[in-house]
């Protein structure tokens, strides 16, 4: 499960590349019960997204040439190492290690097989204030072109755990957790999942994405939607996982919502 007691390799903080701000605050307040704060002038924009005055995520312009996107972060004891280490395993440097003011250290990165994740390095500012409820991030997912060479990229740079749990048709999910990253049994942060062929002829790339804990998926599906979300996925059933969606917002960033925990497999 995650845990705001994080450790080296475990989700740490999301954020939002918007091309309109505004628009995307309006959207996801509307769909969750969420603020808005500015970080201040001296930021460029960027702001955090609150539920009950605690941070649940972030939202900032997009840089040159990116996507809208939800970025995942995880934490790092020293993001010039991490660098190092991802240039070793074979991964891209998008952002160079650089302070935040004193909030933290972050760099920026892109994977062998094409997905953007992030790390950040904590300061003044250790992490999202909450998680695993409602309205707030409760799992990460990687949905990936190269599921084998992703999870020999991140193991080398996080030194991840992986738990390959049979889905049928031949699929596969891959349960992510980071040593010393649960509580108990329940070490699980994240899951790794190879893209069908049919998804990648149709020009499916690799991406990162969070996933929101909801009381109600189906009424939160449906807000989002009337909001002017597209459907990736309608509300499903998981047997020992919960009900789920899966959605890009109106500038096209991915999405999920789940009620119940991802971990209780």
């Amino acid at each position: 499960m995650l845990t705001t007691d994080y450790v080296p390799g475990t989700p740490n903080w999301v954020d939002l590349g918007a091309p309109d701000i505004d628009a995307a605050v309006s959207f996801y307040t509307g769909v969750f019960d969420w603020t808005f704060q500015s970080a201040g002038p001296e930021a460029g924009g960027y702001g955090f997204l609150q539920l009950n005055g605690r941070t649940v995520g972030a939202v900032g312009p997009l840089t040159a040439g990116a996507s809208s996107a939800w970025t995942v972060y995880f934490h790092t004891a020293d993001a010039d190492a991490t660098t190092r280490a991802v240039q070793q395993a074979g991964g891209e440097v998008r952002v160079p290690p650089a302070d935040v003011f004193t909030a933290g250290r972050m760099a920026g990165y892109t994977d062998p097989a094409g997905a953007e994740f992030a790390v950040w390095q904590p300061g003044d500012t250790k992490g999202l204030d909450t998680v695993m409820e409602p309205d707030a991030m409760c799992w990460t997912e990687l949905h990936t072109r190269d599921a084998a060479a992703a999870k020999n990229f991140y193991r080398s740079v996080f030194s991840w755990d992986y738990q390959d749990m049979p889905m049928g048709d031949g699929m596969v999910y891959t349960v992510v957790s980071s040593p010393g990253g649960g509580r108990g049994d329940d070490t699980g942060q994240g899951g790794v999942m190879q893209l069908p062929k049919e998804n990648q002829d149709a020009g499916a790339t690799s991406e990162w994405h969070p996933y929101f804990g909801v009381s109600d998926c189906d009424a939160t599906f449906a807000a989002a939607t009337e909001r002017g979300a597209t459907v990736l996925m309608p509300p499903s059933n998981a047997p020992g996982v919960g009900r789920l969606a899966m959605l890009r917002d109106p500038a096209g960033a991915q999405f999920a919502l789940i009620k119940g925990d991802p971990t209780t497999t």
